[in-house]
């Protein structure tokens, strides 16, 4: 759980109630994603804070071709933004070129939008470039009496993106990924925890006669959904398992200098 700046929440809330209607209306008028960008841009100041003539630009280009629209802190680029029209249903295909945007400038964060959807991704610069759909919301959907709900608009927020050395949003991207189905999928595969449920059982009833692989063949096959083992996200899950298990090699024993004496 994040703390929300009261005078920030206050903007939150006000630019929601503000602009719920504004999207909604655009979205079943279905404008085209020129009107859809100005309605962003005025979002990304009312709501999220940013200055409109400083740190918002439709003008920051990436090897001589123009995302729609960036976020700079002191003139460094932030935040990537790929608008698409308020009426357009957003897919997959739609993050590329920002992703490729993305990617050549070094900007770890791109979001896609339709001033209603809102879609925050972090580039992972492997080979090949990908990109990790973080979180989404629907922005007509936002409750501002939910915590949780303003908490995804404070992510994105000025004061998150500039906090110290991690925004709010990298922290919460980190936390993601330990607390994840694909990492306690792993997790739940592990002997320590096989051998806590062998032990309860075996509490259960003294009688039981049960091995941890019987017990991971059961975890398996009838309580892990096979995608979550599947999922190239659980081998990399697996490696951080397997290595947070891994024993501390021992310290070397300090070694005492003997001098010699004179005869």
């Amino acid at each position: 759980m994040v703390n929300i700046p009261a005078k920030v929440k206050d903007r939150l809330i006000a630019g929601v109630k503000k602009y719920q209607p504004i999207v909604a209306k655009a979205k079943d008028k279905d404008i085209n994603e020129s009107d859809t960008v100005t309605i962003i841009s005025d979002i990304l100041s009312d709501v999220f804070g940013y200055d409109k003539y400083t740190e918002i630009t439709s003008e920051y280009a990436i090897k001589k071709t123009f995302c729609d629209l960036a976020i700079k802190i002191d003139g460094s680029p932030r935040l990537l933004i790929e608008a698409k029209a308020a009426g357009l249903e957003l897919k997959e295909q739609h993050i590329k070129q920002a992703v490729d945007y993305g990617s050549n400038s070094g900007v770890e964060w791109v979001i896609l939008t339709n001033s209603v959807s809102w879609k925050v991704y972090t580039i992972i610069f492997s080979k090949p470039v990908m990109a990790d759909l973080v979180y989404e919301f629907n922005f007509a959907d936002i409750n501002t009496k939910k915590l949780c709900d303003l908490e995804m608009l404070y992510y994105l927020a000025k004061e998150s993106v500039i906090k110290g050395n991690k925004s709010s949003l990298d922290e919460f991207y980190l936390q993601q990924q330990l607390i994840n189905r694909f990492t306690i999928g792993q997790i739940l595969l592990t002997d320590p925890v096989l051998d806590a449920v062998r032990k309860t059982i075996k509490k259960i009833s003294s009688d039981a006669n049960v091995s941890n692989d019987e017990i991971r063949k059961i975890v398996l096959e009838e309580i892990i959904k096979r995608d979550v083992l599947d999922d190239e996200k659980a081998a990399e899950a697996k490696k951080k398992v397997a290595k947070a298990l891994k024993p501390a090699a021992p310290k070397a024993a300090p070694t005492t200098e003997v001098k010699a004496t004179e005869v």
